[in-house]
């Protein structure tokens, strides 16, 4: 297997992760789960999707405020994305730590909703982009 094959091979599982993520998150929200559950899984499908780009990128971290960061000057300022991509991520990786993280933080349904439909745009994005270049 080539090297092109196996970075296609990898950018699609982190794609299917993306989505996996996607359905995870509607089943919680619809079960009326713990927000802080929903907006996790939506910020990891997001996440997700970033890995798969950066699978082509001669970029890696393991943090994730770093990916978000090249993400944000790769993707976002070089103009290959709207800014409108850029603050869904943003926004739930903030609501995320403090989900997860801050002490006596509640995330409620109302401010975690408008995140789905975010999150599902963010994936469709870019996929899209990865298609288009096939790339996935």
């Amino acid at each position: 297997m080539t090297s092109d094959e196996k970075k296609r091979l990898l950018a699609q599982y982190r794609i299917n992760q993306a989505y996996e993520a996607l359905q995870e998150a509607e089943l919680l929200f619809n079960n009326m789960m713990n927000p802080r559950s929903v907006i996790n899984r939506l910020y990891y499908a997001m996440f997700y999707s970033v890995l798969a780009l950066l699978v082509y990128e001669q970029y890696g971290s393991s943090k994730h405020k770093g990916v978000i960061s090249y993400f944000n000057k790769r993707f976002i300022k070089e103009g290959i994305f709207p800014e409108k991509t850029a603050k869904v991520i943003n926004k739930a990786f903030e609501m995320r730590i403090r989900g997860d993280y801050e002490e006596y933080s509640e995330l409620t349904r109302e401010e975690v909703q408008p995140f789905i439909e975010g999150a599902k745009d963010f994936v469709h994005t870019i996929e899209e982009h990865l298609k288009k270049f096939q790339l996935v």
